[in-house]
Formats: C-alpha cells, sequence, structure tokens
C-alpha cells in the first residue's frame, strides 16, 4: 500500500478503506500508463519500484519518469525542423555522394529525423590533443568579425580556459556578437561554478543557462536532463564540435589531480557548408532558453567550398520523437562490411545496439572497442563491464585504455567509408535524456585520420580476454549486475 502498515491500527475504518481504494486504483493506472511510449524493461522497472515500495516509487517516477521536454520546447523544435526543410538556403542543397547505396539510405534516414541534409565540400581537421582544441578555438574566436555562438555541457573559468574565455570577452568588448549556453546543472555541480558566472555577469557576453532547475523562477523539468552538446560556431565559416567541455582536464577535481587523471577527448574543427547546418542546432537551443530567432545566421556560403569531405549533423534528445542517434548507429553498425571501431566512455547499449554490435562481430566483420580501464562513475563503470562477457563471446575485442586517464572521445568508424564524432555516448541515456549532436563524415581520408587516432589509443591500452574476465571474483560480478539494474530506468 502507500501508506505504512503500522498506522493501520490507528486509523478509522472508513479512511483505511479509502486509502487502500486509492492505492489499488494507483496500481491499476500505473499498469496501463507506465508502460506507454517505453521499452519494457523501462516499464517494468518502474512497475516493480512502484509495487513494492509504492510511495517512494511513486515519488520518484513524478520526479525522473517523463523523459520529454516541455511541451513549448517540442513544439520549438518541430518549427525549426519545418523552417529548415523549408529553407530556401537548405532546401536546395543536393549531395553529390557518390558512394555506397547503404551510407546514403543512412544520410536520408539522418534528414527525416533530424531535418538537416548532407552537404559536400567541407574541411576537417581532427585535434585530439586537450591543449590544442583550446588553442585552437582560442585563436578563431579573436579572428571572430560578427558573431560567436558557444554550447558546451560543463564551462569553467580555470587556468586552461582562462585563454578561450578571455578571447570571448575581448571579442565581445569590440562589437562581436558572443552567445554562449551551458548546462545548468552540468555547470552547477563543478568547483569554481560561482567565479564562472561572476566573471560572465561582469562580461558583455550574452549568456543563458541551459534546461534550468530553478522552480522559484518557475522553471521546473525532469532533474536528470541534460544538454549534452558541445559546439562553437565562429561567424558562420568555422565550427568546433566533439567530446571536450570547456574545462581544465581534471575537471577542477584535487583527486582527480592527485591521481593523475585526466580526460582524453576528440574534437573537430570544421570549415565548409557543413558549419551552418551545424549552428542550426545552437540556434534551436538559444531560442528555446531566450525566445530570440538566429534565422539570419543559418545561410550557407554564397560560394561553394572545394573540401574533400561531405558531413551531416545529427541531432537527437528529448525534443525529437524519435531516437535519432540510436537509429543511425544501428543503422551503420548493420551496414558494415569490413571494420568496425568504436569508442565510448560510457558504453551501456540497449538491446537494440547490443544485437547490432555482436550481430556484427559474429557474421565475420572486425569489430573493437575502446573504454576506460578505470571510470570516473562507479554504477556506469560496472554496468558497463556486465556487458564484457557477451561481446567477448562474440567477437568483439575489447581495448582498456590505461588508468588513471578516462577515455572520454566519442566517435566511430565503419569500413573505410563513414566516420561519426560528437557529444553522444553509447548509453541509453545519451540515446533518451540527453541533447546530444553528432556529425557524419564521409570518405576514406576522414577514416583514416580517425583511424589513425584509434591507432594511439590501441597503443597505450591492453586487449580484455574472455578466459581472464571470467576469473574475475563472484563479488566484482554481483556488482556489475546490480549496477546494470540502473541502466533501465529512465
Amino acid at each position: 500500500m502507500l501508506w505504512p502498515f503500522p498506522l493501520a491500527e490507528t486509523l478509522p475504518a472508513w479512511l483505511i478503506l479509502l486509502l487502500s481504494g486509492a492505492d489499488l486504483v494507483i496500481r491499476v493506472l500505473a499498469v496501463g500508463i507506465i508502460p506507454g511510449n517505453r521499452r519494457p524493461t523501462t516499464a517494468m522497472a518502474w512497475l516493480l519500484g512502484i509495487f513494492f515500495v509504492p510511495a517512494v516509487g511513486l515519488i520518484l517516477f513524478l520526479l525522473f519518469g517523463n523523459f520529454r521536454l516541455s511541451r513549448r520546447r517540442i513544439e520549438q523544435q518541430q518549427l525549426v525542423n519545418e523552417r529548415v526543410r523549408g529553407s530556401v538556403a537548405l532546401s536546395h542543397v543536393a549531395s553529390e555522394y557518390s558512394g555506397p547505396e547503404w551510407v546514403t539510405s543512412a544520410a536520408e534516414l539522418n534528414r527525416r529525423l533530424g531535418s538537416i541534409p548532407m552537404v559536400d565540400g567541407n574541411h576537417v581537421e581532427l585535434i585530439p590533443g586537450y591543449p590544442d582544441s583550446i588553442r585552437a578555438m582560442t585563436e578563431a574566436v579573436r579572428k571572430a568579425k560578427r558573431f560567436v555562438n558557444a554550447e558546451f555541457y560543463i564551462m569553467s573559468s580555470d587556468h586552461v580556459t582562462d585563454d578561450l574565455l578571455t578571447a570571448l570577452e575581448e571579442a565581445a568588448d569590440r562589437g562581436v556578437r558572443v552567445r554562449v549556453l551551458f548546462d545548468h546543472i552540468g555547470t552547477l555541480r563543478i568547483k569554481g561554478y560561482n567565479r564562472l558566472l561572476k566573471r560572465l555577469k561582469a562580461s558583455r557576453i550574452q549568456w543563458k543557462r541551459m534546461l534550468p532547475l530553478l522552480p522559484i523562477h518557475g522553471q521546473w523539468r525532469r532533474p536528470d536532463l541534460r544538454n549534452h552538446r558541445k559546439i562553437m560556431v565562429i561567424d558562420g565559416e568555422v565550427a568546433f564540435t566533439g567530446s571536450q567541455n570547456l574545462i581544465e582536464p581534471s575537471y577542477n577535481n584535487p583527486k582527480h589531480r592527485k591521481a593523475g587523471r585526466e580526460w582524453i577527448e576528440l574534437m573537430a574543427c570544421l570549415r565548409g557548408p557543413i558549419v551552418p547546418t551545424l549552428n542550426v542546432v545552437f540556434a534551436t537551443d538559444w531560442l528555446s532558453e531566450t525566445d530570440e530567432s538566429l534565422e539570419d545566421q543559418l545561410q550557407l556560403p554564397p560560394q561553394p567550398s572545394a573540401g574533400p569531405v561531405t558531413a551531416q549533423v545529427v541531432p537527437s534528445g528529448p525534443g525529437f520523437i524519435t531516437e535519432n542517434n540510436l537509429r543511425l548507429f544501428n543503422t551503420l553498425i548493420y551496414s558494415a562490411q569490413h571494420r568496425i571501431s568504436v569508442c565510448s566512455p560510457y558504453f551501456v547499449p540497449d538491446d537494440s545496439l547490443l544485437y547490432a554490435i555482436t550481430t556484427a562481430a559474429q557474421r565475420g566483420v572486425d569489430v573493437e572497442l575502446f573504454v576506460s580501464e578505470k571510470g570516473d562513475q562507479f554504477l556506469v563503470h560496472h554496468a558497463q563491464q556486465s556487458y564484457y562477457e557477451a561481446l567477448l563471446r562474440a567477437g568483439v575485442r575489447i581495448y582498456l585504455y590505461k588508468a588513471p586517464f578516462v577515455l572520454h572521445a566519442k566517435h566511430f568508424t565503419i569500413d573505410d567509408e563513414v566516420a561519426v564524432l560528437g557529444s553522444s555516448n553509447m548509453d541509453m541515456r545519451s540515446f533518451s535524456l540527453n541533447l546530444e549532436v553528432s556529425v557524419m563524415l564521409l570518405g576514406a581520408d576522414i577514416v583514416n585520420s580517425m583511424r589513425a587516432v584509434e591507432d594511439t589509443y590501441r597503443d597505450i591500452s591492453h586487449e580484455l580476454r574472455l578466459e581472464d574476465w571470467m576469473r574475475r571474483p563472484l563479488a566484482a560480478r554481483y556488482v556489475d549486475n546490480v549496477a546494470r539494474l540502473t541502466a533501465t530506468v529512465q
């Protein structure tokens, strides 16, 4: 029942009857409502919680059960999608990509789900060095003439980001329109949050918290929804995206510094028609937080670019009714003929992704997975480890990136045709709860560039063998299996 049983002795009969009736009604309604638009495993987890620990389970469901954004934000996303589809600049884009049909099919899936077309003529430079990407973004901001749009899950004012923040402040002072978005909860939990706010408030930068959780201001939503995107766009001509947050590589955590733990990232510098399409994602989030339209920034370059890379931006998150990133990942993995290389810091797949990867290995595709030897999040890392046996038995080769470093880069390659990178992990949080952005990059050249990065991972990792994994203690297996249960609750 929803009320403590010992209280029954002190309550009048009519109130006991009323509470019992309410308890029954809630259980019946839960059975018919909770499974709607949820995976069966997720629905079952919620129902078990409500049935066995009714009061706690119901409260948690009311707080965390709705993984969609507000009706207003969803309507704004749909409006932006319609405008992008109807845009003269974007609707007449016709890629001349002549590769395999399965790649063209994946691009059409992306366009239908996310509204953004595939575009030719791009230059892409991968930047695996943590300070190198900060330096590249800083130099680009210093050359800005019209606008800078920056959107990051986590931002910090520290010794690594100081030059970049100074460049943003100086750009705003010289008349460049500088707009900054950061996730409220993601940044709030980082040491130095108030120092960052003080610095932003003292500048001419226009800034907003994304998905703010401020009940006293009427801003409330499911507390664990996050905007996990990492985007910077300068003048509509150059952009950066990938896995890296704007913070020093130990995340301002003394324990991490003492252990020598730093995050390993991969960013990309993009030039060409892909830049304004990436800016569509920023403009959507800016509209959601400010009601200001940036539609005038979204025009494609007047002259076609001569870059060698065909590319497509893939936005995803609870603002869409589909799981755009998961559908793309599964489509590409099932299409692979020869080789799949995956790097994901948090690999906690749903059944569809697990079947796609294990099936690929079982049909003879060379599949390798790069993950951290020791994760930075206890439950997620142990949930991830619970999948290792199934992966290894299917023939997936798992490489553990040497501790204490955290391999936080998020990318994968398919055959010699496709590379994908961005902010999305291969876990159910990134598929359902986080606003993410990925970029699909086509062509052997960019795949070879990413493979070169993957080669450096392999050189400093050690391969996990099934026989070694099966010798781990029973207590460790127990913890992994318990942690796996937390992955189903969304």
